[in-house]
Formats: C-alpha cells, sequence, structure tokens
C-alpha cells in the first residue's frame, strides 16, 4: 500500500529541485499574489445571489452564514493582497503564502461544497442543475488561479466537484448524469493539464539559473567572473556601512606566459584550474574567489571572516608556494598580490579596486624576494 501511495505522490507531486526550490516559491507565491484579488472579489460578488439561490428550508447557518462568511473572507483578502502589493517576495513570505493560501482555500472550498450539497439535497430535481453550475463555475475559477499551487489545486477541486459529480452521476437523471461524467472528466484534465504545467516550469526554472550560473561564472575555472565579483563587492560596501569591515585582494600569476608558451595552452589552463582550486581551498566559506580574466584572481574576505583576522596576503601567498602537478610534470609559478581593506583604503569599491591594483603592480615591480615588501598592503614571492 505504501509503494502505490509513494508512486502516485512522485506521479502527481513530483519533488523539486533543491537548487530551484526557493524559485519555484516566490513564481507560485507571486502568481496566486496577481490572481486571486479577483477570486477574492468574484467569492463576495456571489454572496448575495447564493442567499437569494438557497433553498428555505436549510438552516439559516448554512443558507445565509456560510455565503456571508465568504463574503467577508472574500473583502478582506481582496483588501489585504491590495495592501501588500509592490512587496518585495521573499522566499520565506512565498513559503508562508503559499501555505496560507492553502489552508484558506481548503476552508472556503470546504464551505461553498457544503452550501452546494445541502442546498441540492432540499431543493426539487428541476432546479438541480443551478447548484451543480454554481459550484462547478467556482471550483474552476478557484483552480485557474490557484494552479500553480498543485496542492491547494487538487484539494479545491476533490472537494468543490467531487461531492456534487457524484450527486449528479448517482441521481437516476440521463441528462445529469451526462453532465456529471462530463465534469469528471473536465477535472481530470484539468489536474494533467496542471501536472504537464508543472513539469514546464521546473524546466523553464532550470534553464533560468543556468543562463545566470553562465552569466556569473568563468566557464574555465568556475569561479565566479569579474561580473559577478563586482555585485558581491558592491553589495558588501553596502552591508558594511551598517559596521564591519572587510578586505580585497587581487593577485596575478608571476611565469604564467612562460608556462604557456612552452607546455602549451591546454596546459596553461589546467593550471590555470589548479590555482583556482587552490585558492578556493585556501579560502573555503570564509570568502569569495573569482576570476577576473587571463591569470589574474580576485578575494573578497567579508565582515566576519575568520581570514581578516590573519595576514591576508601571506596565507593566500603561502598556500601558492608548492609547486603544480600539472599534465604529470611540477610546474612551478609565482604570483604577486595586492589588499586593500574597507574603510582605510577607501569608501568605495572602485577606490578600493585602485588601491588593491597599485599595490599589486607595486609588487611586480621590486625585486622577486621571498620576502615582505616594504610598499604598504603588497605580498609576493618568486
Amino acid at each position: 500500500m505504501s509503494g502505490v501511495i509513494k508512486q502516485f505522490k512522485r506521479r502527481f507531486f513530483p519533488p523539486v529541485p533543491q537548487e530551484i526550490r526557493d524559485d519555484v516559491a516566490v513564481l507560485r507565491a507571486n502568481r496566486v499574489e496577481t490572481l486571486t484579488p479577483m477570486l477574492f472579489l468574484m467569492l463576495a460578488a456571489t454572496t448575495p445571489t447564493a442567499i437569494y439561490g438557497g433553498v428555505a428550508t436549510v438552516h439559516p447557518i448554512i443558507r445565509i452564514g456560510f455565503p456571508v462568511i465568504l463574503a467577508v473572507i472574500g473583502v478582506l483578502g481582496f483588501l489585504f493582497l491590495m495592501h501588500n502589493r509592490g512587496r518585495r517576495m521573499s522566499p520565506r513570505r512565498a513559503r508562508r503564502m503559499i501555505k496560507e493560501t492553502t489552508w484558506l482555500s481548503g476552508t472556503t472550498g470546504l464551505m461553498c461544497s457544503s452550501w452546494t450539497v445541502v442546498n441540492w439535497l432540499a431543493a426539487p430535481p428541476e432546479t438541480h442543475s443551478y447548484y451543480a453550475m454554481v459550484m462547478a463555475m467556482g471550483s474552476l475559477a478557484t483552480a485557474y488561479c490557484l494552479s500553480s499551487i498543485r496542492f491547494a489545486t487538487f484539494i479545491n477541486l476533490t472537494i468543490g466537484l467531487g461531492p456534487i459529480s457524484l450527486l449528479m452521476l448517482t441521481s437516476g437523471n440521463p441528462p445529469e448524469i451526462a453532465a456529471g461524467t462530463s465534469l469528471v472528466i473536465a477535472t481530470l484534465f484539468l489536474m494533467r493539464m496542471m501536472i504537464q504545467q508543472h513539469g514546464q516550469l521546473i524546466d523553464l526554472l532550470q534553464l533560468q539559473r543556468q543562463m545566470r550560473e553562465l552569466a556569473h561564472t568563468d566557464p574555465l575555472t568556475g569561479l565566479a567572473n569579474r561580473r559577478e565579483f563586482d555585485v558581491r563587492l558592491d553589495d558588501e560596501v553596502v552591508a558594511a556601512a551598517q559596521g564591519g569591515r572587510f578586505a580585497i585582494a587581487l593577485l596575478d600569476l608571476d611565469g604564467f606566459k612562460p608556462v604557456n608558451d612552452r607546455h602549451g595552452h591546454a596546459v596553461g589552463d589546467a593550471l590555470l584550474c589548479e590555482v583556482a582550486a587552490r585558492l578556493r581551498r585556501t579560502c573555503g566559506d570564509h570568502a569569495m574567489v573569482a576570476r577576473q580574466g587571463g591569470d589574474e584572481f580576485a578575494i573578497l574576505a567579508p565582515a566576519g571572516s575568520p581570514l581578516l583576522a590573519t595576514a591576508l596576503a601571506d596565507h593566500i601567498l603561502a598556500a601558492m608556494a608548492a609547486p603544480y602537478d600539472v599534465a604529470d610534470q611540477p610546474i612551478h609559478v609565482g604570483a604577486s598580490i595586492g589588499v586593500a581593506f574597507w574603510p582605510d583604503d577607501g569608501p568605495t569599491a572602485r577606490q578600493l579596486f585602485d588601491v588593491a591594483d597599485r599595490a599589486l603592480y607595486a609588487a611586480k615591480a621590486v625585486d622577486r624576494e621571498p620576502t615582505m615588501s616594504s610598499v604598504e598592503n603588497i605580498q609576493y614571492i618568486a
């Protein structure tokens, strides 16, 4: 039995890939926030006709109370969504909205279905089609507005159309049986369309994520590229304005061109990948490493990074000192590095880059000795 349930779950509720779960949640919530205001208005607008069309013998709590409650929910829901329109949709807020929408839509769907079934049973057979039509139109409109949330849509279709379809199919009236059959087929078709839509949505978001990664990732080394580094640096400047200290380091390989000329570009590319991997291991999760282009790299040690408590240049250069094993042969390559600290070396990203860049080229200009340069903010090795 558990295997059947798991198979059903995989079929109708396939898992969302971990890397795009936030994107999926935000997209679903944005769609709901866009479409449901009109749904709430429709819910409130149908209240007078629902009260007017109710069977007099039905208990007032169901005949009048349920429509009034739904009208209040519709008005308050519309006002709430209008008030929050334009707010940034964070993943956390999106997930909360999805849960609230599922719970609220299921509750209102249950109330609508109860009103419909009770009035159907109390009404003369010739008026049954009215209640079926009201429930069907409301459920299908809700399914469209909530189609991005599969679970909420399935719940509403099951609660809303299941009971009335069952009543129609068991009524013994051929027109009602035919209408009930059509309603069931239309519901199943709609569910099928939603499953396909979900798959297309997942494929689209994965493609978008891949395109974003390509736009912000160096294709050779897998590090962040210069564009991504500039964005992260700007963000760090804004965050550090609230209090904090961070550093950037610009690193340039010494002797990379002779390696390229002697061993070929394939070995040169492999060497760059090894350098990138070593920098990534050295910095770990405590700093961002990016390739600026060619044999130039950049490191961003954000506020709070333990690397800031060390001699940053020494720490990085020590990791670069050992030879690289490329194409089954040891290759020695040196590096020069220039470091700049915020806010000591400048309050803006551009000033920090200028200071670090000047320090880097000053380091490359001095005599290559395995000692610390007298130029401030500079370290180098031969």
